[in-house]
């Protein structure tokens, strides 16, 4: 641990990265009752922290290392630093990216390493690209720059521990740090626990990405079977043998968050900073917030790595859909009224002043209208008060406000039941977001099986997904399971799913 602090204060990052700024959080900060600052990093010149790492790794090498060219795999902010780092040290550069990489992220990299960037576009994933990697650096006899699991990296972004006790030097409660390999949470741990060892430090990963939180628990590195890449720059399936080594003796604890609470965090940065975070920069607010409603912390000093800004402008959509859901300021509900004139008025009216942001309804039944309706709240204790004031009015209620497949699908469909519809199957389908993919999940999905329903919407993210009513006979259910597991796509059953029975 002392010689990482030595590696720490002689790291020659600032060569390509700036000292970003601390900043208050006022709105966020009266809204919890606590002093809460935001470190930054997604105003370094490459939009987040990885050219610290990257610039460190890369000047320590030696000539002769230099001199044969280094190579990474990387489809964002890493392969960005690298880049940066090869123009200013003049190295030559093989940046391997996945053929999907979007083309903002592609330019980024070009612009910025120039005349000493070669760009490989390979594969429709990162596993290609870095197989490919692999395969160029035995060939070339280049050095590899690991994006975390290296001292020098890891050293690199360590300079954000000593940045953050320059400019705060009054007590600190926790510092919050978004994990995907584990490289940024290692360095500031190894930094602050050198200097500081009162300071709690706090990983934040998504629920659907916990390498870090699983190995720390199991007090080894494990594999995930499989991560969800909403948070893209954190999707990791297991944490760096070296980071990991350093968490298990730094780190106080690893906090899990949803991908409403991570939107939402992007709101709250917004609201703030009038800056866009991208999903996994939000994790360390989002593990803040989390870390306050359980602890009941009042008063304290808290620190959130906002880690990086490169964002695809698409998924800004799925963001603004989701944040309200994750600050539980908006309530998602079916409810049955009366299919008569009037009655659509008289629901408004037990709403009171509350806006409603989505109304949708399709006649079906003579007797009673069905209708999925979207209402703001003010404060999280407005829900069970507002579902009790509509069933004392005589109104049936069903709360979909964490129903996935509703707030993914329903939401925004329309029609309504199929009365001719006999022997209906419904299943929720992901797949990787590529050109061609939906094409590519039809013909697999075509069989003997006749499709009654279909939901598909690009979300703005790396997985589509598709909600979909297959026909099938109870003599053939067996049949069709081995069809969905030979089918290789990841799949959820909602059947039973209120939502749709509604």
């Amino acid at each position: 641990m002392q010689q990482y602090l030595e590696k720490i204060l002689t790291a020659p990052v600032y060569d390509v990265a700036e000292e970003s700024p601390l900043d208050p959080m006022p709105r966020l900060s009266q809204r919890l009752d606590n002093r809460i600052l935001l470190k930054r990093e997604d105003l370094q010149p490459v939009f987040s922290f990885k050219l610290r790492g990257a610039y460190n790794k890369i000047s320590g090498l030696a000539a002769e290392v230099r001199e044969r060219g280094i190579i990474c795999a990387s489809a964002g902010n890493h392969a960005q630093g690298v880049a940066l780092a090869a123009q200013r040290l003049q190295v030559m550069a093989t940046i391997v990216m996945p053929a999907t990489t979007p083309p903002i992220k592609v330019e980024a990299v070009r612009r910025f390493g120039g005349e000493y960037v070669e760009t490989v576009l390979i594969g429709d994933a990162f596993d290609e690209a870095y197989k490919h990697a692999m395969a160029l650096q035995a060939e070339r006899a280049l050095t590899f720059i690991h994006p975390f699991d290296d001292p020098a990296v890891i050293a690199g972004q360590g300079t954000i521990g000593l940045e953050i006790l320059r400019q705060h030097p009054n007590p600190i409660e926790a510092i919050f740090i978004p994990v995907g390999g584990g490289g940024l949470l290692a360095g500031i741990a190894v930094c602050i626990k050198q200097l500081r060892p009162d300071i709690k430090i706090i990983g934040v990963e998504p629920d659907e990405a916990a390498s870090m939180y699983q190995a720390l628990r199991q007090d080894q590195r494990v594999m995930l079977e499989q991560v969800g890449i909403f948070a893209d720059g954190v999707a990791v399936r297991q944490v760096g043998e070296e980071t990991f080594r350093v968490a298990r003796q730094t780190v106080d604890e690893v906090i899990l968050v949803t991908t409403d609470e991570i939107c939402a965090a992007i709101k709250d940065i917004f609201d703030d900073t009038r800056s866009i975070a991208e999903t996994a920069g939000a994790l360390g607010v989002a593990g803040l917030k989390r870390y306050i409603a359980r602890e009941g912390v009042c008063g304290a000093n808290l620190v959130a790595i906002n880690s990086g800004a490169n964002i695809n402008f698409d998924r800004l959509r799925h963001v603004a859909e989701r944040a309200e859901l994750g600050e539980e300021r908006e309530v998602l509900l079916a409810v049955t009224i009366p299919e008569r004139p009037g009655s659509f008025r008289g629901f408004c009216e037990i709403i009171g002043k509350r806006s409603i942001t989505e109304f949708n309804y399709r006649y079906s039944d003579p007797q009673q209208a069905q209708i999925f309706v979207g209402v703001q709240i003010g404060h999280r204790d407005e829900r069970p008060r507002l579902i009790a004031t509509l069933r004392e009015h005589g109104h049936r209620v069903l709360d979909m406000t964490d129903n996935e497949m509703a707030k993914l699908h329903v939401r925004y469909m329309v029609g309504g039941h199929g009365p001719n519809v006999t022997n209906e199957l419904l299943y929720r389908f992901q797949f990787p977001e590529r050109p061609g993919a939906l094409l590519k999940f039809l013909n697999g999905l075509a069989g003997d099986w006749n499709i009654s329903l279909f939901h598909y919407r690009n979300h703005g993210s790396d997985y589509g997904r598709v909600l979909t009513g297959i026909q099938v006979p109870p003599g053939e259910r067996d049949q069709f399971q081995t069809f969905l597991e030979e089918l290789g796509y990841e799949y959820w059953e909602e059947t039973d799913n209120p939502a749709y029975r509604l």
